[in-house]
C-alpha cells in the first residue's frame, strides 16, 4: 500500500489549494489554475515567489473513493473554493 496525502498549498497571499497525492510524491503541488493564480500577483513578486505545502490527511486505505470523499470535506472544511480565501474551482462554492 501507497500512503495517499491530501495537502494544503498557501501562497504568498494568504489564499490556499487544496489537493490530494495517491502517490505522495514530495514535489507534486496539484492542479491548480496557473492563470487564476498570477492574476492575483504582480510580475515583481512572481519573481520571488515561495509558497508552502502541508500534508493536511494521510492515509494507507487502497479506496480512493475514501480519498476522493475527504479530499471535498477538506475544501469544504477549509473554504478554499470560495474565491475570496482559496483557488479550488471544485466543488463550486455556494453562498450562503
Amino acid at each position: 500500500m501507497k500512503l495517499k496525502v491530501i495537502y494544503k498549498i498557501t501562497y504568498p497571499n494568504g489564499k490556499i489549494y487544496i489537493g490530494k497525492d495517491l502517490t505522495n510524491t514530495l514535489n507534486y503541488f496539484g492542479s491548480a489554475n496557473s492563470e487564476l493564480i498570477a492574476n492575483d500577483f504582480t510580475w515583481e513578486q512572481q519573481k520571488d515567489f515561495s509558497i508552502r505545502k502541508e500534508v493536511i490527511w494521510e492515509s494507507l486505505t487502497d479506496n480512493i473513493s475514501e480519498v476522493n470523499i475527504m479530499e471535498v470535506s477538506l475544501i469544504r472544511e477549509y473554504k478554499s473554493n470560495d474565491p475570496t480565501i482559496g483557488y479550488n474551482k471544485w466543488p463550486k462554492f455556494k453562498k450562503l
